[in-house]
């Protein structure tokens, strides 16, 4: 797969707002089929900055009752938490925010 494939897109909350600012951490949806040595070789050729941690988390689709009976789900989605290196610099989708 190619680093544009692996990382989907950022996600913004507050908890990986507080996270950037405090851990030098940032959340990305990644496809489901990536794993952690993908991430980080993406994010490193994306971004130009250096990683040292990667943790993936796979969240279930919730159920959603919609009109009587008719139950769907959300879909399941990959995050990706990066820790960046030290002195790295930010990211620039997370400037301003």
């Amino acid at each position: 797969m190619k680093a544009r494939e692996i990382i989907l897109r950022p996600v913004i909350t507050e908890k990986t707002t507080v996270m950037q600012e405090r851990e030098n951490t940032v959340c990305f949806e990644v496809d489901r089929r990536a794993n952690k040595i993908q991430v980080r070789k993406a994010v490193e050729e994306l971004f130009d900055v250096k990683v040292t941690e990667v943790h993936i988390v796979n969240r279930r689709g919730k159920p959603v009752l919609r009109y009587g009976r008719t139950v769907n789900h959300r879909p399941a989605i990959r995050k990706a938490y990066v820790k960046l290196a030290k002195g790295s610099k930010t990211l620039e989708f997370f400037e301003g925010i």
